[in-house]
């Protein structure tokens, strides 16, 4: 089998979208299974939306989900360099080919004309393409024109060819190179498009798979037909399903965060991130859903990916990081909650509470920016009822209840776990009452919700004080 080279090659215009994480992931998983290269290119020839500091935060974010490139920046290889703009002689050399064979042009069209043609388009219900005004310039005369005008280099498509694109996922998909544009290659900034790079790149640096979003899929042809013109073998190609909100739209900024550092920020664990993002568009095959990294790489292969949309359910992915963060090592727990609870400004004023704390509410967390919400009935002075807690604590009932509790806890020198169950085996005694009507509303009048940590817990924590106030704020409703 030849040798698995595959590449992940993003553009560094800002944070790190989840479809470029999973395309960075599947590249990385298909690579590792078949003990093949994983090559990070950072693709920044479009200068315009170049963004100071993307690439940095782009290598934070791969190391830290555990993504790790054999070649690329800081990493040489013997394909280098890994950046594009770094590339562009050799960009340039690869376009002398293509005029002097006379698969490509320069186009001389002023942006005016261009807009002008593409308006005009419009309104006869085309879809825009370039007219080939340009094409049929004699050489001797383009070559005159190119050492004094602006220009940009174009791709001269065939006028009619069937270019067959034979997808890993999606099986054969035919195009007709009629309906196709003539790209444009250079642009007049000397800079590459990346039809050209990409291209050019894959082909140097010798990748064997091209593993990418299916939106780039209508451009294939393209690439295969540059290939074709520099009489070069096509590496395989397997585009990966579209991204889709729960409303099966496309997944966007719109409706969530989209961003890599966004679920960072959250508290979501990197390894339930990666495990989350498999899933979309991938399966083992079974009803397994937690894998490690290990698994991924044991267990992966295209023939598993869907060709249908892959749905960003956030609550799956809230589900999967609080089963994570069950199964961490108490001391790696403690140490990611006790920083989060420092991140709020929440302190008990003693460090053994605090650990108490954070392991009380350790069940009832999906995410760790949610600690501050799960653990507010340790710190706060006066409670804010949550969901239905405020109608557990109405009526006869619920007050007789709080009552003869608030008038039990007076009486008891101290207030611990054992002394609570004492005291509240005394208020079903007087009272008849058991079960959730018994429990429901002393635990909304203690903490202010219907769930959270163990009352036991929450009584040693705040203490005989705190907890008459809160007895009593509740009886005041």
């Amino acid at each position: 089998m030849t040798q698995i080279r595959v590449r992940f090659a993003p553009s560094p215009t800002g944070f790190v979208h989840v479809g470029s994480l999973r395309t960075a992931l599947f590249n990385y998983l298909f690579a590792h299974h078949h003990q093949g290269q994983f090559v990070l290119r950072i693709e920044d020839t479009d200068q315009a939306r170049y963004v100071e500091g993307a690439v940095d935060n782009l290598l934070k974010a791969l190391d830290w989900v555990g993504i790790n490139y054999d070649e690329g920046p800081n990493k040489d290889g013997p394909y280098g360099p890994y950046f594009q703009s770094l590339r562009v002689d050799i960009y340039k050399k690869h376009i002398q080919q293509l005029l002097s064979s006379e698969k490509a042009y320069p186009c001389f069209c002023s942006a005016e004309r261009l807009e002008g043609m593409r308006q005009e388009q419009l309104a006869r219900g085309e879809d825009p393409k370039y007219d080939g005004h340009c094409r049929n310039i004699a050489p001797i005369q383009a070559r005159q024109r190119m050492t004094n005008e602006s220009h940009v280099i174009r791709m001269k498509i065939p006028e009619a060819q069937p270019v067959e694109v034979d997808d890993l996922i999606r099986g054969s998909v035919v195009f007709q190179s009629a309906f196709l544009d003539d790209q444009i290659l250079l642009k007049s900034d000397g800079f590459p498009t990346y039809h050209l790079a990409n291209v050019v790149d894959d082909h140097l640096m010798e990748i064997s798979h091209v593993i990418r979003g299916e939106e780039w899929l209508p451009s294939t042809p393209k690439h295969v037909l540059l290939y074709e013109a520099f009489g070069w073998q096509s590496p395989h190609f397997a585009h990966l399903p579209l991204l889709l909100n729960t409303d099966r739209s496309k997944l966007s900024k719109r409706q969530g965060d989209v961003a890599v550092e966004d679920y960072q920020m959250r508290g979501i664990l990197p390894q339930a991130l990666i495990n989350f993002v498999a899933l979309l568009g991938w399966n083992k095959g079974d009803d397994q859903e937690i894998f490690t990294m290990e698994e991924l790489i044991r267990y992966f292969s295209l023939e598993r990916i869907n060709k249908a949309g892959a749905v960003f359910d956030i609550q799956k992915l809230l589900w999967m990081n609080g089963q994570y963060i069950r199964n961490l090592r108490e001391e790696d727990y403690l140490e990611q909650a006790l920083t989060w609870l420092k991140l709020h400004n929440l302190d008990s004023g003693d460090d053994e509470k605090n650990k108490t704390i954070v392991l009380a509410v350790r069940n009832h967390l999906n995410q760790f920016s949610n600690i501050k919400e799960a653990s507010r009935v340790f710190f706060e002075q006066e409670l804010q009822y949550a969901g239905d807690a405020r109608q557990w604590i109405k009526g006869e009932e619920s007050m007789k209840i709080l009552t003869l509790l608030k008038e039990a806890i007076q009486n008891s020198d101290q207030l611990n776990a054992d002394r609570f169950k004492e005291v509240m085996k005394e208020v079903q005694s007087q009272t008849g009452i058991k079960g959730k009507e018994l429990w429901m509303p002393v635990r909304a009048a203690i903490t202010g919700d219907t769930a959270g940590p163990e009352l036991a817990v929450v009584l040693n924590v705040i203490g005989k004080e705190r907890v008459l106030k809160f007895i009593n704020q509740a009886l005041n409703q």
